[in-house]
């Protein structure tokens, strides 16, 4: 949980990098909520709650999205490639989804150093 809660702390943090681990488990969590307030909003008959949740969390997952892309040596301009129909998100997926790179880049210390604490 406290992976959920880190991304939450970094509310509008565009810079540094995040490790797989810590943008798998954010985005674990808000799946899990997710379905939880639609199953809610189901039985009291309204989407609020959803609307609501999604508006909450858009900057922390546009934040970690993008430092995500910077721990594989990416610029957080490659989250635009989702734009590009079927294509675009299966790219984005694989970019999300792959190692990252090991020592310091151009965006930070490698986050999965000591170091970089």
């Amino acid at each position: 949980m406290h992976w959920y809660v880190d991304v939450l702390k970094k509310y509008a943090v565009f810079g540094g990098r995040a490790r797989r681990q810590e943008y798998w488990m954010f985005t674990l969590f808000s799946l899990i909520i997710s379905i939880v307030l639609a199953i809610v909003d189901a039985v009291i008959g309204s989407n609020i709650l959803g609307i609501i949740y999604t508006l909450a969390v858009l900057l922390p997952s546009v934040g970690v999205t993008i430092r995500r892309l910077h721990d594989t040596d990416r610029s957080g301009f490659w989250l635009f490639i989702v734009l590009v129909p079927l294509i675009g998100a299966i790219v984005l997926i694989v970019f999300l989804a792959g190692e990252g790179k090991r020592g310091p880049n151009e965006y930070g210390p490698d986050p999965k150093t000591a170091d970089a604490f």
